[in-house]
C-alpha cells in the first residue's frame, strides 16, 4: 500500500442527491362489519432491514430479492444424505478491520452495532432452546391425552358389548338423546377418566408468547390407533358435547353461538392484514346501562317520592311554558292533560285562566287567580266617616242649545266677559268656575258647549255635577240641544233647575217655553211639578240673584258634604297642552284636599303636582273639595274625564299608568285589525277615503273633531282619521300626512316653524280653523269632489227615415226632424215598431252637401250610423245626450 493510499482522503458529499430510502410501506384495507357498514382503513408495514459483514468486515445492507435468489440457485437436489460425521469446529480466524479511513465516531457505532448483532443471536438461539423445551413439553402431553382417549374407548366399548344388537337398531339421533339424559341425572356409563396434571410451560420474559391453540386442535389420533367406525364417532361426539354443556352450566359461562365467527376487541394491524371482517363490539350506552343497573341493585329498592303541592298563581293569560314552570311539571305532561281536555296546543300558546285551572286541578296544585288589574285596587279608599264629612260648595252645570246665552249667563254671575273672546260667539271648550256670592256662598259653574259636535262634552259634564240648569232662550224656544241637555240630566239623576233666558227680547214667551218642555216630562213648580223655573236676562242682568237662591236652595235640599283630610281624587274637567307649561288638566276635586307635591294617577297618564292656579290665574298651595284648579306637571296629556287619584309612591303610580296604556294598546290593536278587515271589503267595494291629521287645543275640541267628521261620508267616501292629538303641529305630523296623502287640520294651533318650511317642500296642506263649524263645512266640500259625477240622459229629438241611398258601400237615410233637434256626435237608437232594435252614435249629419252640427224640427237631413247599416224606410230615430251632475253629501 502506498503513502498516497494511506493519506486520508478529504470528506466529500457525492454529487448524487441525499436522501433516505423508504422504510415503511403504506396501504389501504377495507373493513366489513356485520350490519353492512364497512370502511377503509391505513395500514403501514415496516420493512425488515437485513446486514452482512463483507470481507472488509464493513456491513452491507442485503436486499430481500437478492437472497431470495441466491438461496434457489443455490439450493442443491434433494438426495439422501449420509448421517454427518461430527468435525472439529475451525477456530475462527481473526478478522482484521480496517479502520484506515474511519472516524472515530464511525469506528464507535460499528463497534456498537456488532455488539447488537452478537446479543441478538444470543438471543435467538436461547429462544429456539425454549421452543424445543416446549415442544417437547407438548410432545407428552400430547402422548398422554391420546392413552387416555384410548383407555375411555375401550371401556365404552365393554360397556356396550352385551347391548349391541340392540344399539345397531337405534339411530344416531336416540343414542344422543339417551347419552344426554344419563348425564343429565348425573348416571354416567363409562368410568371418569383420571385427570392429569398439565405440563407447567417455561416462559421468559422478553420472548413472544406462543399462540394461544385450543385443546380440540391439539388432540389428534395416535398413528397406531385403531380406526373408529360411524357409530362410535357419534356417540363420542355426543359424550363431549354433554361435557361441555354441564362445565358451562357449573361455571355459569353462556353458551356460545354456533355461527359466531365474529371477532371482537380493538382493531389493529395484524387483524387487518390477516382478512378478516370486523366484528360488532358492544355499545358504551349497553355499558352504561349495565352500569346503572348495577348501582340499583346495590341501592336497594326506592322509596316513591312524595308529591309536592304548590301554589300556583294564574294571571289572566299564561302560557303552557309558564303555567308547567309554575307548576314544576314536565311542559310535556302538560300538553298530554290539555289534550285528554280537547285543547290542542303548543309550548308557547296562551292559556284562558279557566283552562289552566282545569289543568293545575288535575296535577293536584293549589291555584290562585289574580288578574292585572288588581294593580287598580289600590286606588278604591274605604268611605268617610259622618264624622269627618263638612259641607262643600255645590257644582252646577251650564246646559241647553247653542246661542242660547249660556256663557253670557256665567259672565254675569261672575261679573266677567268670557263670551267676548271667543270665537264665533260660541263656546267649544268646557270650563269650570268658582263664584262668591254676596252672602259669602260658594257655588262652581262648569260651561259647557252647546253645539251638537260635543255631546261628549255635555255629558261629562253631567256625570260631575250636584245640580243642571238648562238654560232656554225664550225666543227660540225648546231646540235639539236642549232635548239632548234633558236626555243627559235625567241619565245622570241629577236634580234641574230651567233658566229662561232672553226675556228682555221683543219676540219672548216664556208661556211657550213651560209648555213645549212638558213634552219632555219637565214640569214646573207653576204647572204644578217639581223643576224650579227662573226667568233671567244675562245682557239686563234680571233675575240673577233669584237663580243663585234656587240654586242655595237645591244644594240645601242635597246636603252636599266631602272629607278634607284624607287623599285627594277628583274628575279631570279638560286638558291640552301649553307652550312653556307642558301638559295642563283642568281639575274638579271632589274628595279630599290636592297640594303641591302630590303624586297622582289620571287615566294612562301619571305625574307630580308641580303648580296649582284656581280660575282666576292665582297661583295656589292646595285645593279642597268643590274648587277647580288647573294642574302641571302630567307625563302627558290625559282624556277629559278621566279620574284624577293621587297615591302614595312613584312605583305604584308608574304601575298604575303602564297597566291601563299597555290596556289602552291591546283595544287600539283590537280596533286596528277590525279597521284592515272593513278596509279590505271597502277597497273590494271601491270607497274612497279621505286621510286627516287632526292636532286641537284641547283633548275635548279633538273628540268632538273626530265624531263630527265620521259622522260626514255614504257607502261611496268616508273620512280617515289618521292621528289626533293635543299640541302644536310638528315635523312628525307632517311626515305622516306626506306618507299617506293626508290633509293635517290645525284646531286653535299652530305649526312651528320647522312643520311650515317641511310642508311647503312636501306639498302637504295645513288647514287652520279656530270654529268647528268651518271644519265641517270644508271637509264636506272635500268628500263631495270626491264623490262620482250623477249621468242623466237627455232626450233631444225624433227623426223619421223617409228614403234609404247607398254611397260607396253604406247606407245613407233620408230624415225629416219631427220633434226637437237632432245633433252630430250625439247617441241615437234605432226604434222600429216602437222596439228599440240598435244603440249607438251617429258619423255622419248633413244638409245637403254640408256637414251640420244639428238640424231642428221641420228640416230634411242625411244621416248614417256608425258600424250599422240594417236601416227601413218608416224607422224612427231618437236622438239623446248624456250630462254629469255633481253629487254633493
Amino acid at each position: 500500500m502506498s503513502d498516497r493510499d494511506q493519506e486520508k482522503k478529504p470528506l466529500s458529499l457525492n454529487r448524487s442527491k441525499l436522501e433516505l430510502s423508504k422504510t415503511v410501506e403504506a396501504g389501504q384495507v377495507r373493513q366489513n362489519f356485520s350490519h353492512g357498514r364497512s370502511k377503509s382503513v391505513t395500514v403501514e408495514v415496516r420493512k425488515k432491514r437485513t446486514f452482512e459483514k463483507n470481507e472488509s468486515g464493513r456491513f452491507r445492507e442485503v436486499k430481500k430479492d437478492l437472497v431470495a435468489e441466491q438461496a434457489a440457485v443455490e439450493a442443491p437436489a434433494p438426495e439422501v444424505k449420509p448421517e454427518p460425521v461430527e468435525k472439529p469446529k475451525p477456530k475462527p480466524r481473526p478478522v482484521v478491520e480496517d479502520h484506515g479511513n474511519l472516524t472515530d465516531g464511525e469506528r464507535a457505532a460499528r463497534m456498537a452495532a456488532l455488539k447488537a448483532a452478537e446479543e441478538r443471536r444470543k438471543q435467538d438461539e436461547a429462544a429456539a432452546e425454549v421452543r424445543a423445551r416446549e415442544d417437547a413439553a407438548r410432545k407428552v402431553e400430547e402422548d398422554a391425552r391420546k392413552a387416555e382417549e384410548a383407555k375411555v374407548a375401550e371401556a365404552a366399548k365393554q360397556d356396550e358389548a352385551p347391548a349391541k344388537d340392540d344399539s345397531e337398531s337405534m339411530s344416531v339421533e336416540e343414542v344422543e338423546k339417551k347419552l344426554a339424559a344419563s348425564t343429565a341425572k348425573g348416571k354416567p356409563s363409562k368410568p371418569k377418566p383420571v385427570s392429569k396434571p398439565k405440563a407447567v410451560e417455561n416462559v421468559i420474559q422478553g420472548e413472544p408468547a406462543e399462540p394461544l391453540v385450543p385443546e380440540e386442535r391439539r388432540r389428534t389420533a395416535p398413528a397406531d390407533a385403531k380406526a373408529k367406525s360411524r357409530k362410535e364417532i357419534d356417540e363420542e361426539t355426543a359424550r363431549l358435547a354433554a361435557r361441555k354443556r354441564a362445565e358451562e352450566e357449573a361455571n355459569g359461562a353462556a353458551r356460545a353461538k354456533t355461527n359466531d365467527g365474529r371477532r371482537r376487541g380493538k382493531l389493529s394491524i395484524n387483524n387487518a392484514m390477516s382478512g378478516d371482517e370486523g366484528g360488532r363490539r358492544r355499545s358504551m350506552a349497553s355499558i352504561k346501562r349495565q352500569q346503572a343497573k348495577a348501582k340499583a341493585r346495590a341501592q336497594g329498592p326506592q322509596k316513591p317520592k312524595e308529591k309536592i303541592v304548590r301554589d300556583v298563581i294564574i294571571p289572566d293569560v299564561i302560557t303552557v311554558q309558564e303555567l308547567a314552570n309554575r307548576m314544576a311539571e314536565r311542559a310535556a305532561d302538560v300538553i298530554k292533560s290539555l289534550m285528554s281536555m280537547g285543547v290542542m296546543a303548543t309550548i308557547n300558546q296562551s292559556l284562558d285562566p279557566d283552562t289552566a285551572q282545569l289543568v293545575v286541578e288535575e296535577f293536584g296544585h293549589n291555584m290562585r287567580r289574580v288578574s292585572d288589574a288588581d294593580v287598580e285596587e289600590a286606588l278604591v279608599t274605604a268611605d268617610d266617616n259622618d264624622e269627618q264629612l263638612i259641607a262643600r260648595p255645590p257644582v252646577v252645570t251650564v246646559m241647553g242649545h247653542v246661542d242660547h246665552g249660556k256663557t253670557s249667563l256665567l259672565d254675569a254671575l261672575r261679573a266677567t266677559d268670557v263670551a267676548g273672546g271667543e270665537a264665533g260667539g260660541i263656546t267649544q271648550h268646557i270650563g269650570a268656575y268658582q263664584v262668591t256670592m254676596a252672602t259669602g256662598a260658594k257655588i262652581t259653574f262648569i260651561d259647557t258647549p252647546g253645539h251638537a259636535a260635543f255631546t261628549e262634552m255635555r255629558s261629562r259634564g253631567a256625570k260631575v255635577t250636584d245640580i243642571v240648569i238648562l238654560v232656554v232662550a225664550a225666543d227660540d224656544s225648546v231646540m235639539p240641544q236642549t232635548i239632548e241637555a234633558i236626555s243627559h240630566a235625567k241619565a245622570a239623576g241629577v236634580p234641574m233647575i230651567v233658566a229662561i233666558n232672553k226675556i228682555d227680547k221683543p219676540g219672548a214667551d216664556v208661556t211657550r217655553v213651560k209648555t213645549q218642555l212638558l213634552q219632555h216630562e219637565v214640569v214646573v213648580e207653576e204647572m204644578g211639578g217639581d223643576v224650579q223655573a227662573v226667568e233671567v236676562s244675562a245682557k239686563q242682568r234680571i233675575g240673577l240673584t233669584e237663580l243663585e237662591e234656587a240654586i242655595l236652595l237645591q244644594a240645601e235640599v242635597l246636603d252636599l258634604k266631602a272629607n278634607p283630610q284624607r287623599v285627594a281624587d277628583g274628575v279631570v274637567v279638560e286638558a291640552r297642552m301649553e307652550k312653556g307649561r307642558g301638559p295642563v288638566a283642568t281639575v274638579l276635586v271632589q274628595r279630599g284636599t290636592l297640594k303641591t307635591g302630590d303624586i297622582f294617577v289620571t287615566g294612562a297618564e301619571w305625574g307630580r303636582v308641580r303648580a296649582l292656579v284656581d280660575d282666576h290665574g292665582n297661583r295656589v298651595t292646595d285645593a279642597i273639595p268643590g274648587v277647580p284648579v288647573e294642574v302641571t306637571g302630567l307625563n302627558g296629556v290625559p282624556s277629559a274625564g278621566d279620574d284624577f287619584v293621587v297615591v302614595e309612591t312613584e312605583a305604584k303610580a308608574r304601575e298604575v299608568s303602564d297597566f291601563r296604556q299597555r290596556r289602552i294598546r291591546e283595544t287600539q290593536a283590537a280596533a286596528m285589525k277590525k279597521s284592515a278587515l272593513e278596509n279590505m271589503f271597502a277597497q273590494s267595494g271601491e270607497v274612497k277615503e279621505l286621510p286627516i291629521v287632526i292636532k286641537g287645543d284641547v283633548q275635548g275640541s279633538v273628540e268632538a273633531l273626530i265624531g263630527t267628521l265620521q259622522k260626514l261620508g255614504n257607502e261611496e267616501v268616508s273620512v280617515r282619521v289618521l292621528h289626533s292629538g293635543v299640541g302644536g303641529i310638528n315635523e312628525s305630523d307632517v311626515t305622516l300626512a306626506r306618507a299617506s296623502n293626508a290633509l293635517i287640520i290645525g284646531f286653535n294651533v299652530r305649526a312651528n316653524q320647522q312643520a311650515r318650511e317641511q310642508s311647503r317642500r312636501d306639498n302637504v296642506d295645513i288647514r287652520y280653523y279656530s270654529i268647528i263649524y268651518d271644519v265641517a263645512d270644508d271637509i264636506k266640500q272635500m268628500l263631495s269632489g270626491m264623490l262620482s259625477p250623477e249621468v242623466r240622459e237627455k232626450f233631444l229629438g225624433y227623426a223619421e227615415i223617409r228614403d234609404l241611398f247607398t254611397i260607396s258601400g253604406n247606407k245613407i237615410a233620408g230624415c225629416m226632424v219631427t220633434e226637437g233637434t237632432v245633433k252630430r256626435g250625439a247617441g241615437v237608437r234605432l226604434l222600429r215598431d216602437n222596439v228599440v232594435i240598435h244603440s249607438g252614435e251617429l258619423s255622419t249629419l248633413r244638409r245637403f252637401k254640408d256637414e251640420v252640427k244639428d238640424v231642428r224640427e221641420g228640416y230634411e237631413c242625411g244621416m248614417s250610423f256608425a258600424k250599422y247599416n240594417d236601416l227601413q224606410v218608416g224607422d224612427m230615430i231618437e236622438c239623446f245626450e248624456n250630462e254629469e251632475i255633481a253629487v254633493e253629501l
